[in-house]
């Protein structure tokens, strides 16, 4: 019998953000989501308490997160936007604790420079903006002065309208000219494009559809020359694929990530960082690619917060 084809490899390609250097092109990275948020779509309110915010946080770097993703403003379809001092008031006093607490680098996922600024300041490294630094025009200025590293996202639309009816010609490629605008610009602000990661945009202003044209087509974003993060957890379109109600979607979020790494992702952002790097661990495993050491290493978990 024909032997099958090889599965691809990817380019490697760094990233940097404050002092680190972060290489991609083997086994992808981990971002792990907290949502500091009473209506956030998967977990609103499950961690709108600081103190469990930071267990929350320190839990997911135990189940092997390589980094963390620290919000206060829900960004689901149709939510409603906060004041920039409520979100500072829910995310920043979470950060510094958790950077005192770990290593692990945090992300602030905000639109908002005031609390990027802020943020930052507070031990955050890299700035998350789903609307790829467009919203504020303080932000690109922010992150450039910080030395952040800045996740760079396509959206169509607003949260509040982008579900309202998505179209495209050609997705991907059009997602793809964007996000090579967005590189353009940012340099000009000062923003390396060693500094940014560029994300897709799964669900963010997109159909069932056009999510899957997304996830079967990763490598011609990488094509950009810069890392590809893929943000699908727990989101509606995976109902779709496997039939089950959004709440019974764990083990659909796991098979997308897997083979989204298949098809080149370097970061996924993910709520179930333990099922998620189990599963690539058993894949790569399977295909007999490289482990880093990180993949089976089992950090200490944290203390319950006090009731």
């Amino acid at each position: 019998m024909p032997l099958e084809p090889a599965l691809p490899s990817f380019a490697p390609l760094a990233w940097r953000f404050r002092e680190q250097t972060w290489q991609f092109g083997g086994f992808p990275k981990l971002m792990g989501i907290v949502n500091v948020t009473p209506d956030s779509f998967s977990d609103g309110g499950q961690f709108l308490d600081p103190a469990r915010a930071v267990f929350q946080s320190l839990q997911l770097v135990a189940d092997g997160a390589d980094l963390l993703d620290i919000g206060g403003e829900s960004t689901r379809p149709g939510s409603t936007p906060v004041s920039t001092d409520e979100e500072i008031r829910r995310v920043v006093a979470v950060i510094a604790e958790v950077a005192r607490r770990t290593p692990v680098p945090i992300s602030i996922d905000t639109t908002k420079a005031d609390v990027a600024r802020r943020a930052l300041d507070a031990g955050a490294a890299i700035v998350n903006d789903i609307s790829g630094l467009r919203f504020d025009p303080e932000m690109a200025p922010v992150c450039a002065a910080a030395r952040a590293g800045v996740v760079c996202m396509h959206m169509q639309g607003t949260p509040q309208t982008m579900q309202d009816d998505p179209r495209y010609a050609d997705v991907v490629g059009e997602i793809s000219a964007y996000l090579a605008e967005r590189l353009a610009a940012l340099a000009v602000h000062g923003i390396e494009r060693e500094r940014v990661v560029l994300d897709p945009g799964i669900g963010f202003g997109k159909t069932p559809a056009h999510n899957l044209a997304i996830l079967e087509q990763i490598s011609r974003f990488r094509a950009l020359g810069r890392p590809i993060l893929i943000g699908h957890s727990r989101k509606r379109f995976l109902s779709k694929i496997v039939g089950r109600k959004l709440d019974e979607v764990s083990a659909a979020t796991i098979g997308v990530a897997v083979a989204s790494a298949l098809n080149g992702a370097d970061l996924l952002r993910v709520h179930d960082v333990r099922a998620t790097r189990d599963a690539l661990t058993a894949c790569w495993t399977v295909i007999g690619r490289p482990l880093p050491a990180s993949a089976t290493a089992v950090p200490e978990a944290p203390s319950a917060p006090s009731p």
